[in-house]
């Protein structure tokens, strides 16, 4: 098993501490916690990308901060509505996990790693497809910005 962040790892660690009934619910407190829009995106939304694998419209933009010398970090930016908590929720755990880490530490993150979470008893083989097409998107989006 491939080694997560210590974000990821926790989030991981969280859903597997609760009983399948409870993390549902856990997904979607993580949804809830997503951070609002920057302004600079709200007003060009055109400038995120779009997954069009999510059942629901969920855009992404990723920007990667610092230096060399300091360390470079990824910033994770997703925009879902509120009608779509599931999305909300998968979107949630990938910047509680992801956002403010290295892009190689990001790039290094295994495609399949949303298995760990315990969700597949509990969502659709769709719903989980959107998640790693989010992921798969935040990798694209760095490897573009190298």
């Amino acid at each position: 098993m491939s080694e997560l962040p210590p974000a990821l790892a926790e989030v991981v660690d969280d859903f597997a501490a609760v009983p399948a009934r409870d993390r549902l619910q856990l997904l979607l407190e993580l949804g809830n916690e997503l951070p609002h829009l920057p302004e600079r995106y709200v007003a060009a939304h055109e400038a995120m990308e779009q997954v069009h694998e999510c059942q629901s419209p969920l855009f992404l933009k990723v920007e990667v901060d610092g230096s060399a010398d300091q360390g470079k970090r990824v910033r994770l930016f997703f925009d879902a509505p509120k009608e779509a908590p599931t999305t909300r929720g998968f979107a949630g755990i990938l910047h509680a996990g992801l956002d403010g880490e290295a892009p190689e530490t990001v790039l290094a993150v295994p495609d399949d790693f949303y298995l760990r979470l315990g969700l597949a008893e509990l969502v659709s083989p769709l719903r989980l497809r959107g998640m790693a097409a989010m992921l798969a998107r935040v990798k694209g989006q760095l490897r573009a910005a190298a």
